[in-house]
């Protein structure tokens, strides 16, 4: 937010001074007024008369503005630039997802796949949290970091929308190693709190660290994880709602039991919303925002600009004496 003001405001007093000075210039400029000669014609020196006419009030003007170019200096103008930023102790989330092959499963609302509803979920969830810092892992038969923790929620958000399918492996669900690679990208946080959100369709099949492993590790590390079922119940003919989940609803019970976290089932996408809005207030960081105001000086362009006045003003009156 900008904002003019003035240092020493008392000083703007001053300015009755080249108004004064106007007013007696323009009291003298009639009272000096030399008499008229007539001629017949005054048609060749009228247009030298009007241009020396409007020059011999020139340097005078510039003489004015430059007074008061310098006594507005002396006010000592300036800009107030008030900026504000948050100060608190934040939560590090690291999100490991699921990218298998079978998250292309159409069964959420309308037929949307389960990577279309995590990806849109998911970035709703990253929007909302804007004093943290957040990481994505991805796995499927092996895993790896797509971002590390940030707190830049613009990025974070591209690279959700550009998650698809074979980003790994997609042969396979190694949940144990999942998990393990968000828990190595978060333990040496020094946030107050420490947070894994894992979503997964399927069961642990693959890899080398078993789900109850990596929880015994995130148990140790201080990482609470959230864990997350998906098993959409939309059906393009409609009908009674008859399926089996895919996923490993017991593993993922355990290992939130075994580090203080929650588990949940999505089963469409208001269902994922209400998820990540309950994770939301569970882990929550509550912001603290302080400002300062930060000043720009203007009285040295006011005072180059007096300074180039007055030289403009004498370079007028030396030329003016040269005139014939």
């Amino acid at each position: 937010m900008m904002g003019y003001s003035f240092l020493h405001p008392s000083l703007l007093w001053l300015l009755v001074i080249p108004l004064l000075l106007i007013a007696l210039y323009l009291y003298r400029e009639l009272r000096d007024r030399k008499p008229h000669l007539r001629v017949s014609t005054a048609l060749p020196l009228r247009s030298r008369f009007s241009l020396l006419r409007i020059l011999r009030h020139v340097p005078f003007a510039l003489r004015i503005l430059a007074l008061g170019c310098i006594i507005l200096a002396l006010a000592r103008p300036r800009t107030a630039s008030t900026s504000e930023w948050t100060s608190t102790e934040g939560i590090d989330i690291m999100m490991a997802l699921d990218v298998s092959g079978s998250m292309d499963t159409r069964d959420f609302d309308g037929g949307m796949s389960r990577i279309d509803a995590m990806k849109v979920t998911a970035a709703q969830f990253v929007e909302g949290r804007p004093a943290d810092r957040l990481g994505l892992v991805l796995f499927g038969a092996e895993s790896y970091t797509l971002c590390p923790l940030t707190g830049d929620r613009n990025v974070l958000v591209d690279l959700l929308g550009g998650i698809q399918i074979g980003f790994v492996d997609e042969d396979g669900t190694a949940i144990g190693e999942g998990l393990a690679t968000a828990v190595s990208r978060i333990r040496e946080s020094e946030a107050k709190s420490k947070v894994v959100i894992l979503l997964t369709d399927g069961v642990n099949n693959t890899g080398g660290v078993s789900p109850a492993n990596a929880a015994e590790l995130a148990a140790n590390a201080g990482v609470k994880v959230y864990t997350i079922g998906m098993a959409g119940d939309f059906r393009p003919w409609g009908g009674q709602v008859d399926y089996e989940d895919t996923f490993d609803e017991k593993t993922l019970q355990e290992i939130a039991e075994m580090t203080g976290g929650r588990y949940y089932k999505a089963t469409n996408n208001t269902k994922f919303a209400e998820i990540y809005a309950e994770i939301n207030e569970l882990d929550k960081t509550e912001l603290q925002v302080s400002s300062r105001t930060r000043y720009d000086e203007l009285f040295p362009t006011l005072g180059l600009l007096a300074l180039g006045c007055l030289l403009l003003e004498a370079l007028l009156r030396l030329l003016m004496r040269r005139l014939p």
